[in-house]
């Protein structure tokens, strides 16, 4: 799964990554984003000048389907399934029509100790560069007329690097992959297969974890400190399906 990430690059890195056309967000680097909380993904552009091309812009983390009554489900909607996102009616939608980029410096994942606290681990690709997550988006109209763009990260299985901590993972993108997964504006079931292909674990040696100290615990904690280095981690079980 993907429960809390961070996001230190600038600007500049991400306009490097991904070929942005807009003008400048002002994105603040956070070292603990949490669900329900601003993130910053890339879309591609459907209409005005940069039709076509790659955009950044802002979207609370959890998806709000368009149908739902309630803005509270988002908090339940921060991750997609990847087996199942043609199914659940909740993401089929913007499976097919609404997908998007979310960049990340790294994310965090929960080691069990034994009988005491979990080890917060950091996960990042070894040479700090940008990790990309395949999301998706949707627009919520709220009964006031407001509307509020809202996204979800989609998971996959864990690879081997990852197992110890968790069965699951965050489907991550090779720049070769971004521009079949934002998709090329239509629906079509080629469209939609070369997407689909893309939701696989990433390969072992994409990633990199280490401990870090459990201050992350606390979502009102943000800084570079969170990603200090802890003590060595000891053997810890697979998590096979307990979670």
């Amino acid at each position: 799964m993907c429960g809390r990430f961070g996001l230190f690059h600038t600007w500049e890195d991400m306009h490097a990554a991904y070929g942005l056309l807009n003008q400048p967000l002002n994105v603040m680097p956070r070292w603990n984003i949490a669900p329900t909380q601003a993130v910053t993904a890339v879309i591609r552009a459907a209409a005005g000048p940069n039709a076509g091309g790659r955009e950044a812009t802002g979207f609370q983390w959890g998806l709000i389907p368009p149908w739902a009554k309630d803005p509270a489900i988002g908090a339940k909607m921060i991750n997609a399934r990847a087996e199942t996102l043609t199914e659940k009616p909740s993401f089929r939608n913007a499976f097919r029509r609404r997908r998007c980029l979310v960049p990340a410096s790294g994310f965090y994942e929960w080691q069990a100790t034994g009988s005491g606290p979990k080890q917060p681990v950091w996960i990042s690709r070894p040479d700090g560069g940008l990790i990309t997550f395949a999301g998706l988006w949707e627009v919520w109209h709220a009964p006031d007329g407001g509307e509020l763009q809202t996204c979800t990260i989609v998971t996959t299985g864990a690879n081997e690097t990852l197992t110890p901590y968790h069965h699951r993972m965050p489907v991550v993108l090779a720049p070769d992959g971004f521009d079949a997964w934002l998709g090329d504006g239509g629906e079509s079931a080629e469209d939609q297969a070369r997407a689909a292909a893309l939701l696989r674990p990433a390969p072992e040696d994409a990633l990199t974890v280490r401990p870090v100290g459990r201050a992350v615990n606390n979502i009102r904690n943000d800084g570079p400190e969170l990603l200090d280095a802890a003590e060595p981690l000891p053997a810890a079980p697979k998590q096979g399906e307990l979670f």
